[in-house]
C-alpha cells in the first residue's frame, strides 16, 4: 500500500523541522511534503507546475495548514479549497493562533480540525502521535479505503 501523503503548509523552516522531528520520532509513516506558502499549497492541491506531475507529486491525503503565511494565508488557501467541487482531503489548521476568531473562521471556511502548535515538545510529540494514529490510521479518505 502507498504511503498517505501529508501536505504540510507551513512557512517558518523552525517549526516545519521540529514537527518533521516529532513526526519521525513517533514512527510516522506519511510521505511528508512541505511548502512555503499558500500560493504553493494551492499549486500542490492543484496539481499546477511545478507539481503537475502526480507521479512525482501525488495527490495529497492531508494537509496540515498554518494560518500566518506570505503570499497567501491559510484562510485564502480554506476559501479556494471551499470554492472546489470535490474535498477528498481533511485539513487541519495547525497555528499559533488561539484567537477565537481565527478558530472560528478556520471552521467556518470548512477546516476539518484546528490545533495550536504545542510550545513544548513533548506536546508536539503528543500532536505527532495522535495525527498519525487518527489521520494517518483511522480515517478514510479521497479513494483509500481501508482494507
Amino acid at each position: 500500500m502507498t504511503k498517505k501523503v501529508l501536505l504540510v503548509a507551513e512557512d517558518d523552516e523552525n517549526d516545519a523541522l521540529l514537527l518533521e522531528r516529532a513526526l519521525r520520532r513517533a514512527g510516522s509513516e506519511f510521505q511528508l511534503i512541505r511548502v512555503p506558502d499558500g500560493e504553493q499549497a494551492v499549486a500542490y492541491l492543484a496539481g499546477l507546475p511545478p507539481y503537475s506531475d502526480r507521479s512525482a507529486h501525488p495527490p495529497a491525503d492531508l494537509l496540515l495548514l498554518d494560518l500566518k503565511m506570505p503570499r497567501m494565508d491559510g484562510f485564502e488557501v480554506l476559501r479556494w479549497r471551499a470554492a472546489q467541487t470535490v474535498h477528498s482531503f481533511p485539513v487541519i489548521v495547525f497555528s499559533s493562533s488561539t484567537l477565537e476568531r481565527d478558530v472560528r473562521q478556520a471552521y467556518e471556511l470548512g477546516a476539518s480540525s484546528y490545533a495550536v502548535k504545542p510550545l513544548r515538545s513533548e506536546r508536539l510529540d503528543a500532536f505527532a502521535r495522535a495525527l498519525i494514529a487518527w489521520w494517518g490510521s483511522f480515517n478514510v479518505t479521497g479513494s483509500r479505503l481501508p482494507m
